[in-house]
């Protein structure tokens, strides 16, 4: 069987048990945990799961054409991801990427009506799948665990402590875009904690992030708009962005950070939260582009700063949050399973599947595949913040308490 010999010339560590569509059982690795037992259902033609894994794997799992009868997906993809190397180094894995490669320029073009089209796909699936899983802020990006034994409640609290001493919050009023502000948390934070004046845009429509504002009294000082950053005219003192810009993509980032130039004063402050890559610029695992984040692209801070000095912008200090992401996966997994009932009366079954693909995947993407967290600050003038970075260690110690 097609399928056995490859898995065989892949799968050295961990335990493979692949119960074959004709119920053949085979077993490879080296007998170590993971391990993980694993049926194909019959009728299901094996070489198509070679010519696209990270596509057809998913797709089969989806429509309950994989079972995993021992352990879990997860184990399933760890073991995978463990033998990456060997994965990469296979001739299929290679004509896969070639292909991948070839439809990316397209993929990632991102004029504004497919932008909102983008968005509508995954954020507006309804505010109560989200509750289900998320923090009680509804931060929907990468939290900041200071310990391992921080909740989610207080990482994400920290996530946005850490981003607002990045933005050099040094007088009163100031005022601040946030750019994809999603249920509002981030704008309501800088106006509660430094009495900022902030603009919000979203391109979805199920965010809330108005209500939530006039319920914590700040209606006067914190708005959102539905509308594209293209689309913006005024300019601010200090410019936000957490978990947009992976939805940009490469034929636009020339776009975003020009706008980005032109939309800061000119002793004006910019923070930038993204997932991004440790390796070269490669395309987004094709599941995750068709079935979660249409249009997505996961930067190369090669590519990044390349556009970044082609605006004119300063980088003025960049930080790599390494394993953030996966602890914060980890958690919105763990949610995500305690409530799966209830996600699969508000959906389905399938829905579930595809979202423990997807929560799973990205997880272990995080701890095995080369992903990470960047935070650029971005000023338009060389002295717009201090020369040391004090002043974000002070900022940060500054806020407390920590919620409970």
């Amino acid at each position: 069987m097609l399928l056995e010999r490859f898995l065989s010339q892949i799968v050295r560590q961990g335990t493979l048990v692949l119960v074959d569509s004709r119920g053949r059982e085979h077993t490879m690795g080296d007998g170590t945990n993971p391990r993980c037992r694993v049926r194909i259902a019959p009728g299901l033609r094996e070489v198509r799961l070679l010519t696209n894994p990270p596509l057809f794997l998913a797709e089969a799992f989806m429509d309950g054409k994989v079972a995993i009868e021992e352990g879990s997906i997860g184990d399933l993809l760890e073991i995978l991801l463990r033998n990456y190397l060997h994965l990469e180094q296979h001739p299929l894995a290679r004509a896969a990427r070639v292909i991948g490669r070839q439809g990316r320029r397209l993929q990632q073009y991102n004029p504004l009506h497919r932008a909102r089209q983008n968005v509508a796909h995954h954020y507006d699936l309804g505010n109560a799948l989200y509750d289900l899983f998320l923090d009680e802020d509804r931060q929907y990006s990468c939290a900041y665990f200071e310990s391992p034994d921080d909740s989610l409640e207080n990482a994400q609290f920290k996530k946005k402590r850490h981003i607002a001493a990045k933005l050099f919050l040094n007088r009163p009023d100031l005022g601040v875009l946030d750019i994809g502000s999603g249920w509002g948390g981030m704008g309501l934070y800088l106006a509660q904690a430094a009495g900022c004046t902030v603009e919000g845009l979203t391109l979805s429509t199920e965010a809330r992030s108005t209500e939530r504002a006039a319920a914590a009294g700040l209606a006067d000082r914190v708005h959102f708009h539905l509308r594209d950053y293209r689309e913006e005219t005024r300019t601010f003192d200090r410019i936000v962005s957490v978990g947009m810009f992976e939805h940009v993509g490469k034929r636009h980032y020339n776009e975003f950070f020009n706008k980005i130039r032109t939309l800061l004063n000119d002793d004006g402050v910019c923070v930038l939260h993204s997932i991004g890559r440790f390796d070269e610029p490669a395309p987004v695992n094709p599941f995750i582009r068709k079935y979660i984040f249409p249009g997505t692209d996961i930067p190369a801070l090669s590519a990044v700063m390349a556009a970044v000095e082609r605006s004119g912008l300063f980088a003025t200090d960049i930080e790599i949050l390494r394993l953030h992401y996966a602890e914060t996966l980890k958690h919105w997994r763990t949610r995500f399973s305690q409530n799966r009932d209830l996600i699969a009366a508000l959906y389905d079954e399938k829905f579930c599947r595809m979202w423990d693909m997807y929560l799973t995947s990205c997880e272990l993407g995080f701890r095995y595949s080369g992903l990470m967290v960047f935070q650029l600050q971005l000023t338009k003038r060389l002295d717009a913040v201090p020369l040391i970075r004090d002043y974000m260690v002070d900022w940060e110690r500054g806020q407390t308490p920590l919620p409970m």
